[in-house]
Formats: C-alpha cells, structure tokens, sequence
C-alpha cells in the first residue's frame, strides 16, 4: 500500500488539476463537473455499498449511492475519483461503505486519499492547531463536529480520520458514534451533512451522459422520441417533462 504522505500528495495535485487549492474545503459535487468526462449517477443502493465507479477509454462514469449521508456521498465520490485517475487496469469496482473492515490496499488507499482530498493533511492540522486551539488527544465533541462541519465530512470519516492521524483514541472515539445529530444541532448547525439524499431525489444522472443526449439532439443524429428515452433512462423525467420549473425560474 502507498504511503499516506503520497496519498496525500496525489490529492492535492488532483484537487490542483480541478482549479483547487490545498488549503480550503472544497464542493466536489460542483468540481466534478467541470470534467468534461465524468458522468454522475444517484442510486439508492444496499446499506453495505457506498457507491460504485466504471471506467471505459475516457469515459468515467461514479455511481453514489443516495441512500447515504451528504457527507459520506461526498467521501465516496473523493474515493471513486482515486480508483478513475490513479488505480490502472480496471473496468468496474464496487465499493463498500464501512471503514473499519479489512480491505484490499487499493480500496484502503482509495480511503485515504478520499479523506486527503476533502481534507488535505498540512490544512486539517492547521485548522486544529490554529482554529481549534487544541493539539492531540485534546479533541472533544465539539471539536469534531467543528472538524466535520468545515471539510463536509461525515462522523464516521471523520472519526477514522482523526484515529488513524493519531487526533483521538478509539475508545474516546466510540463514545461519539450516537446522538450525531443532535450533537450537531445544539452547536447550532444545520443537519444536511448527516441525511441522506430525500427520497424523490435519490434517482438522478448528472455530467456527461445529460450533455451526450443533448449533442446528439442539436445535431439531429436522434429523433426528439429517442432523446426523451436517454433522459428518461437517466432519471430525468424534469427536463423532459419541464418540472420544478416555477424553482427554476425565481430571480432572486
């Protein structure tokens, strides 16, 4: 297995080749699409499946499962981006959600470098150091949910994080698992990071698959009836059928 000191190197030069630097956090579900050939699929999966990533030529294609937490859809997305620009030789690889079971090393090195890329090492002890005030094994509650709160991470990302960076014992760790969002909500914080896409919006395709049909409409090489089809195959049914249009249309 790498290195976490390469790992993290190799973050931050994907964060830099996205228009990023390594210093702030970043909204990887707007950076994602400014690859012109990533196609992002939302899919409501098994409770054990994170998400899952497809690579063909340049096509690249990350399947996140939305039946989990905003902040663990964006590590999975951060883990898959690992497999698609630096694991070679592969087609499909299904991902699992929980980060304390034994893995092969390149799904442990996707782990990794997921945490690095949404929380790059010199900006997360920076951020400790600096903003929290604290140094290791001073961390309480509060202070994970501050960490948390700031890169968008999930409890259990951020937990393992902070373990395996030496921040926090396990056992101190464990007595964090339960009460997350009410935890959260006390220091007034909203609870999005911790909820799962809702259910009427869990089926969605965003990226390259949306603007392949729409090309190949413009240039008339498919017929309006077979471009409605690709959309709808694509959960798509709003551009086809013009929903939320009212949401779409407020010019605040």
């Amino acid at each position: 297995m790498k290195e976490k000191i390469e790992l993290n190197g190799e973050a931050i030069s994907l964060r830099k080749a996205f228009g990023e630097g390594m210093d702030s956090p970043i909204d990887i579900f707007s950076l994602i699409h400014n690859n012109d050939d990533l196609t992002i699929l939302f899919y409501p999966m098994s409770s054990r499946v994170s998400g899952m990533c497809i690579k063909d030529g340049k096509n690249k294609i990350i399947g996140v499962n939305s039946s989990s937490t905003y902040g663990r859809q964006r590590f999975t997305i951060a883990h898959e981006l690992y497999h698609l620009f630096f694991h070679k030789d592969f087609k499909r690889i299904i991902c699992s959600k929980d980060l304390e079971i034994n893995k092969e090393p390149q799904e442990r090195e996707a782990d990794v470098f997921a945490s690095y890329f949404l929380a790059p090492y010199e900006s997360m002890v920076y951020f400790i150091k600096n903003k929290l005030k604290k140094d290791k094994y001073q961390l309480e509650l509060e202070d994970v949910i501050r960490i948390e709160q700031y890169y968008g991470i999930s409890r259990q990302a951020t937990l393992w994080r902070l373990i395996n960076d030496r921040y926090i014992t396990r056992e101190k760790a464990d007595t964090m698992k339960t009460g997350i969002i009410a935890s959260a909500k006390k220091l007034g914080y909203d609870e999005k990071l911790y909820k799962p896409t809702p259910e009427e919006k869990q089926y969605a395709t965003l990226g390259k698959y949306i603007r392949l049909a729409e090309k190949l409409k413009t240039k008339e090489l498919i017929s309006t009836g077979k471009y409605e089809e690709l959309l709808l195959n694509g959960f798509r049914a709003d551009i086809v059928y013009g929903l939320d249009t009212e949401e779409e249309e407020k010019y605040d």
